[in-house]
């Protein structure tokens, strides 16, 4: 039986290529997959070696793997490409990010998809997303990728442009992950719901929200759901944690436009103008805003990273539970032929009739052996679109800003950043992004310099 080949680009990611293979060896078709693993740091694709070869040892596998510090070298005749890099890495560039934006008075919660953080991490990614695609174009054109970077609304823009004969799909776990946490809210089996889903990466939002009675009917669930935020009294676990609601935001905006959006409150918070304001303290207390909150992340990562990393090596197998990405989902159904559906984010072309055509959406995917293939949405309620459109006018300057290679599209971008704009003035935006730019010496294409 013939073998797919697997390529890690950044595989010193070690815990999330674990979970991912965790994924591909539960699958019988994917089990005797070549796995090879590539990062351009040699102690953590060593340590990636050691988890994935005890983890295959452990699942019953019979594949291959193999280590390389070449990138074309580990993309030759690859059939599936993950990437999960993320250059720059904590240090020192996510905390550029965070401490520039600071002195400038500009306040962040992760600071990973829009704003000043979510453009620099763009500007300096996406070339090297770019040069995975020159290689897969030269050793593995018919390759599917499948892409967890962010920014991911802007790389993914960025690659379908300029190397639109590349498959790819961007991928994130807020629409499953969300739908999950809404099931624990109101204490249902996660089993019994269904819904649609769309809009753009970490925007998007449940247009229909449902769960299966008794009888075996669907019926909406957004009363529920309204009523036990209201109340105070959802049920165990319940959105209530010690009688505290940690997810205002999110609640808070579902109260106003009756929908519910896909990604996390500290996420949503900096993509709109109304929760992070100067000399505002009891905004950030009544919506339970936590600043600073992907540096804290980083940290405690580090340290549970060095844990596990210690554990890992003296034990005897390593299993892990199946996780809810969609990377072995879209391997298997792509391998086998077996259909699946998937949430992906793909170019815009007639899928959602009121967002821009061409900007990068998030939409339900059949996905089988004719690859990953959007389905088409409609129109969303304006309000939401219109709500997007804010995101997605920072998406479409800095976008053309890397594709031109056109300095102004820089603080363009910037201006229209919602949080941002709503903080500072235009000349401050100016002199953030000069700064910015500034302390990323060494880390941005060369025209931004120039």
């Amino acid at each position: 039986m013939q073998s797919p080949k697997i390529t890690f680009i950044g595989a010193g990611s070690t815990i999330f290529v674990k979970n991912i293979l965790g994924d591909v060896f539960h699958r019988s078709a994917l089990q005797n997959a070549h796995v090879a693993l590539m990062d351009i740091d040699e102690t953590r694709l060593e340590e990636s070696h050691l988890v994935v070869s005890k983890l295959m040892e452990s699942s019953g596998a019979t594949g291959s793997i193999s280590c390389h510090l070449n990138q074309k070298e580990a993309l030759q005749d690859a059939d599936f490409v993950v990437i999960a890099f993320q250059i720059g890495g904590y240090e020192p560039c996510t905390v550029t990010d965070f401490e520039v934006c600071k002195r400038h008075g500009l306040e962040q919660t992760i600071a990973d998809t829009l704003g000043p953080g979510g453009i620099m991490r763009s500007l300096r990614t996406v070339p090297h997303l770019w040069s995975v695609c020159e290689d897969m174009t030269e050793v593995c054109p018919n390759a599917t990728m499948l892409n967890y970077v962010n920014p991911m609304a802007m790389n993914t823009w960025a690659m379908y442009e300029k190397y639109p004969h590349i498959k790819q799909v961007g991928l994130c776990h807020s629409v499953q992950g969300t739908a999950e946490e809404l099931a624990r809210d109101l204490d249902l089996d996660y089993a019994d719901l269904r819904y649609t889903c769309a809009g753009i990466n970490h925007m998007a939002y449940y247009l229909t929200l449902e769960k299966k009675t008794a009888s075996g009917e669907y019926v909406d669930i957004y009363p529920d759901l309204l009523e036990a935020f209201e109340s105070g009294q959802a049920p165990k676990p319940g959105i209530y944690h010690n009688g505290r609601c940690t997810n205002l935001v999110r609640y808070e905006m579902f109260k106003k436009l009756g929908y519910f959006v896909t990604e996390s409150s500290e996420h949503f918070s900096e993509y709109t103008p109304y929760f992070i304001k100067p000399n505002r303290p009891d905004l950030i207390e009544r919506y339970k805003v936590p600043l600073d909150e992907y540096p804290k992340r980083c940290v405690e990562q580090i340290a549970d990273w060095k844990k596990d990393l210690q554990e890992f090596k003296t034990a005897d197998k390593i299993t892990v539970e199946e996780s809810h990405e969609y990377a072995s989902t879209i391997m298997n159904s792509i391998w086998t032929g077996i259909p699946s559906v998937i949430y992906g984010n793909v170019k815009n072309e007639a899928l959602i009739d009121n967002l821009p055509h061409g900007c990068c959406v998030e939409v339900a995917c059949l996905v089988d052996a004719n690859g990953v293939q959007p389905i088409k949405v409609g129109r969303l309620p304006n309000h939401l679109a219109a709500l997007m459109q804010t995101n997605i006018n920072v998406q479409t300057l800095l976008t053309e800003a890397i594709l031109t290679e056109n300095r102004d599209r820089i603080y363009h971008a910037a201006m229209l950043d919602p949080h941002t704009a709503a903080v500072l003035g235009i000349e401050e935006i100016y002199a953030l992004v000069d700064d910015l730019i500034e302390a990323h010496e060494g880390w941005l294409p060369e025209w931004v310099n120039k």
